[in-house]
């Protein structure tokens, strides 16, 4: 048995690697065109340009889906005005939002904002662990203020 699995991996050495070899250095430029032709992505596009285009049509085509649909389709400007600025869905509707500003600045930090999130999910989480155990249940907003105080 180990006789026969030694010829198998001589035979392999010796005959099919340098098949294997002849084949690649033959295939020449062929190896240089993977991933180029009538379907290949185009990276040396101007960036940014190109990525707004592309996020209009995914915009576009969301809503053109909403509307056959028989849904209210999204308004593409005002859609492409959040996304562009990095707001999440619904961000904008709830004016009871903390607002999360720079002490002193007046500008609102978004990385702030989105640790907050964090916390308050984590914080109801606890919340409805506690219902379940039957322990009272916490201030939500307090409990992230400590919480962020906590981890400085």
């Amino acid at each position: 048995m180990a006789a026969e699995l030694s010829l198998v991996l001589v035979l392999l050495c010796v005959v099919v690697v340098p098949i294997a070899a002849i084949a690649f250095a033959r295939s020449g430029k062929g190896y240089e065109e993977i991933g180029k032709g009538r379907f290949a992505v185009d990276f040396d596009q101007s960036g940014e340009e190109a990525q707004h285009e592309e996020l209009r049509q995914l915009v576009e085509a969301k809503a053109y889906r909403q509307a056959r649909r028989g849904e209210t389709p999204v308004n593409v400007d005002e859609e492409m005005e959040r996304l562009l600025a990095g707001r999440l869905p619904g961000e904008d509707d709830d004016p009871a939002a903390p607002t999360t500003e720079r002490p002193g600045s007046g500008e609102t930090d978004p990385e702030l904002a989105q640790i907050r999130d964090e916390i308050r999910q984590v914080v109801i989480a606890k919340n409805e662990r506690r219902e379940r155990q039957g322990e009272p249940l916490l201030d939500v907003e307090a409990e992230v203020d400590r919480m962020l105080a906590e981890f400085g």
